[in-house]
């Protein structure tokens, strides 16, 4: 006899649509009113529309996946659920895994993924705490002995795309010196998609930057003779995948919603780099790093027309409201550069991190040099996973 057959569809969000939001919160997570029909055999179908699922850091999100199969009194016990991470080409990092009552949860996602257990046929998961690194493309796989199918979920985030270069100079990362800059200013590289939305909002930048697929792009909304020919149309100028290890050039990161607030220290006088530091500490925050500046402009709305330190030694100023004497007509976040941090010419911007969450890398610290430090999460699979697998 043929094994019945497993039909399975895995729907994704598009604007306009109903939203239902997660507990109280607990960020922008948005579902799709699905419309199930049923035909004259009695087969259900689930018809949806391609698109994103959209949240922010910190929030918590659906990502939604429903199946039917045939015969409905199928034990389900039988019926595996996988969820996966497209990381690369052909490469996938293991996310959820069920098989029954048993389920297993992997790596940087345990203790934020569970089921929604939303009825039969219902194969969607929640993530809680969505960090940056959640960002992308996931797999849903559902089994049926030796019938499967699987569907894609791409989980977007609201965020702001910055272009970044270090006090080197520009033109001095690899790829993966790109990769560790935009993580110690609190980012991630961003994708193609995050930059062209940033260039479809504005964004506009004369030197090439890396991006985490390992390709090399810069966007252009106002083309002179210096950024590749003013007679060249707008967009966004691709030099292609380059080799990660030899060759250099800036940065594209890309940072989501703050779990806390940057704010400019208020004081008499102004502060060279060490005294920026011990300032911020003295008021029961860290230094802010550049990213935090960037979402804070974005999100926070933080419009202020004074130069102040930032983490990485430069200096910066975000302006919502462009003004005269506050650096042109387009707002943005203002850089001065990288000067010696013995000046005293400076404030500093500060960042202190919400009572109730957590934010990596920017715990209370007493000793100053501890800013440099990051806290590393286990990626170590259980053993007792691989028949579910």
């Amino acid at each position: 006899m043929q094994p019945w057959p497993l039909t399975f569809m895995c729907f994704m969000l598009t604007s306009g649509l109903s939203v239902m939001s997660l507990p109280a919160d607990t960020g922008k997570g948005r579902r799709k009113v699905v419309h199930v029909l049923e035909d004259d055999s009695g087969a259900v179908i689930v018809q949806t529309a391609p698109g994103n699922v959209v949240t922010h850091r910190g929030g918590s999100i659906t990502l939604p996946c429903r199946f039917h199969h045939e015969p409905e009194n199928i034990d389900p016990a039988r019926i595996r659920i996988k969820w996966t991470k497209v990381t690369d080409m052909l490469q996938f990092e293991d996310v959820f895994v069920s098989l029954g009552r048993q389920q297993r949860v992997f790596g940087p996602y345990r203790g934020r993924v569970f089921l929604e257990q939303g009825g039969p046929g219902d194969a969607s998961v929640v993530i809680q705490n969505v960090t940056l690194e959640d960002y992308g493309r996931y797999e849903c796989e559902v089994t049926n002995d030796m019938e499967d199918d699987m569907g894609f979920v791409n989980l977007d985030l609201e965020g702001v795309v910055f272009p970044y270069y270090p006090q080197a100079g520009r033109y001095k990362l690899n790829y993966h010196q790109a990769e560790d800059a935009c993580k110690q200013q609190d980012a991630i590289l961003a994708s193609h998609s995050q930059l062209h939305k940033a260039w479809l909002e504005g964004l506009d930048w004369c030197n090439a930057g890396w991006l985490e697929d390992g390709s090399v792009q810069y966007p252009i909304s106002h083309p002179r003779d210096h950024c590749g020919h003013k007679d060249t149309p707008v967009g966004i100028r691709n030099y292609g995948y380059r080799q990660k290890e030899d060759e250099h050039y800036d940065s594209f990161c890309f940072t989501s919603k703050l779990n806390g607030k940057v704010y400019f220290l208020k004081r008499f006088k102004k502060v060279n780099y060490a005294e920026a530091m011990k300032a911020c500490i003295r008021s029961g925050s860290v230094i802010a790093k550049v990213g935090q500046l960037y979402a804070a402009w974005k999100f926070q709305l933080l419009d202020r027309c004074e130069a102040g330190w930032l983490e990485d030694g430069s200096i910066r100023y975000p302006i919502v409201n462009p003004r005269n004497r506050c650096g042109g007509a387009q707002p943005g976040v203002r850089h001065l550069g990288f000067p010696d941090r013995k000046f005293r010419l400076y404030g500093v911007y500060c960042f202190r991190k919400n009572e109730d969450e957590t934010v990596e890398g920017t715990e209370p610290i007493r000793d100053p040099t501890d800013i440099f430090k990051r806290r590393m999460n286990s990626n170590t699979m259980p053993t007792n996973i691989t028949r579910m697998l």
